[in-house]
Order: structure tokens, then sequence, then C-alpha cells
């Protein structure tokens, strides 16, 4: 719940987080080692440059680092028209016969997506066709148009043979990686490897958690060894992480739902953990841990609803519980107990900006992002007015942006 004298989110000006980022400081390709790139450290507004090696000497001893463990899926399919005309589709979600990730990329035979399309116009009526290969026999994709929303995605038919490959079978043999739209190329070999972490286990987003991609197995390694904690939640990273804020203000800028997944142990942690450091290993895992605490307030002010997400403004709304973290953390797990499961799946719209008040982060590693962005709006409302000296050191010093960039370790006051 934020302050009275914090200011109003939804009248935030997104102007005001504009800065000038050079073209030629967005590193196009990875580092050839994941640990070598540069480590920003704010400290208490104190700044120093280290390596991302450095890492484990520069965090709090005390500290629980939680990774978002979700994997990239290859959700873009480049079809061909009749005449030969590209048209490409890139997977947003599911819609039938599943809406749940989980089943709908085990499905086989036929499926509907919601989808944005590229090259699209002079795709009339009729299918696509993308053909490829699987375990060294030829298969083939069509997809056929179903209807245009309202705010432009496309509602798109799929059907396959063999009709008994579940559609992530489909997506790894036939699509390609999803590769943020300002590297202006293709996806390549190397990206296959380097634009996933290396403890990604489920897959479902369509972007990386990219503050993850500098950990290396020898990092995790020294973490362990020096008694540093780590827990892992989900959220698969959605479209919407690319979107541009058109709104003048956030007011008029809609976040789109992003799926979470949480164990029971992890919440388990969380309450053993405290009152000591959690530090977020990127922008979803602290927007997972932050919707956490209001899944669980949610649950204390009304017991037994059925459906778990978090809204966009639910944070800044004046009637917005003030419940200890505790309580919410015992309130989920309570959920989940009487639900008979040990798994906690919902969906987030959260958006964090200047005048949210943390309730279970203290501290953020996370690279370095777009201009007028929300991903910038969230390192804000942790750092406050800081945020423009860590940018302006970054940008004086030669650091790298956006996805395949540099790094920062942020520990406000």
């Amino acid at each position: 719940m934020s302050s009275p004298t914090a200011p109003d989110p939804h009248q935030l000006r997104i102007q005001d987080f504009r800065y000038d980022l050079p073209p030629a400081r967005i590193a196009p390709e990875p580092l050839p080692d994941r640990a070598s790139s540069r480590l920003l450290v704010s400290r208490a507004g104190v700044i120093t440059d280290k390596t991302f090696r450095d890492l484990p000497a520069e965090l709090p001893p005390d500290a629980l680092l939680i990774f978002n463990d979700t994997q990239v899926v290859r959700a873009r399919l480049l079809a061909r028209r009749p005449t030969g005309g590209v048209v490409e589709l890139f997977c947003l979600e599911p819609v039938a016969p599943h809406r749940a990730l989980e089943p709908a990329l085990q499905q086989t035979e036929a499926a509907t997506w919601r989808c944005l399309v590229g090259n699209g116009r002079r795709w009339k009526d009729g299918p696509v066709q993308l053909d490829f290969s699987f375990a060294g026999q030829p298969a083939t994709l069509w997809a056929e148009r179903q209807a245009v929303e309202e705010g432009g995605d496309n509602l798109v038919n799929f059907r396959w043979q063999p009709a008994s490959l579940p559609f992530a079978e489909v997506l790894r043999a036939a699509g390609h990686l999803p590769l943020p739209p300002y590297l202006h190329r293709p996806d390549t070999a190397l990206d296959a490897v380097r634009y996933q972490t290396v403890y990604a286990a489920h897959e479902g987003a369509v972007a990386a958690p990219t503050a993850g991609l500098h950990f290396t197995p020898e990092l995790l390694q020294e973490l362990a060894q020096r008694g540093i904690a780590t827990g892992r939640v989900t959220l698969h990273v959605g479209a919407g992480t690319f979107q541009p804020v058109k709104a003048d203000t956030m007011d008029g800028h809609p976040m789109h739902a992003e799926p979470i997944i949480v164990q029971a142990g992890l919440l388990r942690q969380l309450l053993a953990h405290r009152p000591r450091p959690v530090i977020a290993v990127g922008t979803t895992s602290l927007r997972t841990l932050e919707s956490l605490y209001w899944l669980g307030a949610g649950l204390v002010r009304q017991p037994g609803q059925a459906a778990l997400e978090v809204a966009q403004w639910q944070p800044y709304e004046e009637d917005a519980p003030d419940i200890s973290p505790e309580a919410a953390l015992n309130a989920l797990l309570a959920h989940l107990d009487a639900s008979g499961t040990d798994t906690l799946e919902a969906s987030t719209r959260l958006l964090i900006a200047p005048g949210y008040r943390f309730r279970l982060v203290q501290g953020l590693i996370t690279n370095f992002h777009q201009p007028e962005s929300t991903l910038l709006l969230l390192v804000s409302a942790l750092l406050g007015p800081g945020w423009r000296t860590v940018y302006d050191h970054a940008l004086a010093n030669g650091y790298r942006f956006l996805s395949y960039g540099d790094s920062s370790l942020l520990l406000p006051e």
C-alpha cells in the first residue's frame, strides 16, 4: 500500500522515465562467458563496478535468492501462403481446448492459440503451411485464422501431422526462439543455448528472464558453498514484456496477465527466512514474489475465493489491506492445504511503479532496461529517483544494455 505522500501510479507520465539509449549500447550478442558480464552494484546509493563472477561476495551473507525457472519456448512459426509469401505467427497463449499452458503444450492433433501475426495483410482465407522434420520424418503444420480480436491479436487454429505429436514437440521442431524485436536479427544455434538460463526447467515463456542469463553452474555452486540460500518460482514471461507504453500516463496502459506457479515448499522457505533479506533474480521473480503477497492478502480478506489472480492496480486501491507478509503467506499455505495440493497456480497483472511499497523483496539482480518501459518503472519503485544515477553511471562507464547486456545488483537502503 502506498504512503499518503507517494505518487499516484495511475497518473505517472511515462515520458518522465525516458533516457537516451544509443543503439550502439544495446548488446546484440551474448558474451562468450556468461559470468564475465559486468555487474553494477548499487548499495544504499553507493555504486561500485564489478563483474558478475563477483556476485556471491557482493550479496548479503544471509540473503535468499529467488530464481525464475521458466524456459523459453520456440514460439515463432514461419509459415507460407499458397503463393509462397511468409507469414510469421508468434504464439502468445492457448485458447482451446486448454487455456492452461501445461496441458496446452501437451495437446495433440489440433489447438487454437492467440497469436501475433506478421506479414499477415495478404493472408486472407485458407490455411498457411509449415513443413518441418521430426525424428527424421516429414511433418506439417497448418494454421488458419479464426478471428482478429479488438486489440489486434489473432485467434489461430492449428492442426498438424503426425497428429500424435504434442504441440510442444511441434514448436521445438518447427519454431524459432522469439528474440527481442530490438535485436533485429534471426535466432541462431548460439541463441538456442544462451537465450535460456542454465536452470530453466518449465516450458512456457516467450521471453527469457534475462537477469538469470549470467549465472553458470559454477556460480550456483559457489552460492551454495557460501551458504547463500536459493529458491525457485515460475512465471512464464509473456509478450507483454516487449509491449511499449503508448499511453501518456500509466492509467491507459494495460498489463497482460502472466501465469505463475509456486510450490508450497517455497512459501515455507520464505516464511522461515523472514525477516532476513530476499533478493529477486530478475523483474519476473520480483513480480512473482510480490504477487504472492497480494494473492495471500486477498485470501485473508475473502477466504475460499476461487480465482487466484492479481489485478494491475490492486496494491494502489484505497482499501488495500495492510496485512503482514507472514499472514499472507500462511493464507496461501492454508489454501493449498484445503485444496489438497502443493502447487499454487495463479496469474498476475501486477504493475510495480513508484508509489509501490514492497512486502517480500529487499533487493534485485537485473539487467538494464529500455527507456519508458514498465520494467524501468519497477526499478524506479525500488530505487526511487536514484534510478537515474544508476543508469547515468552505466551509460558513462560502458555497460551493455538490454537482454544480452550487463547486470546490476540493486540493494536500496
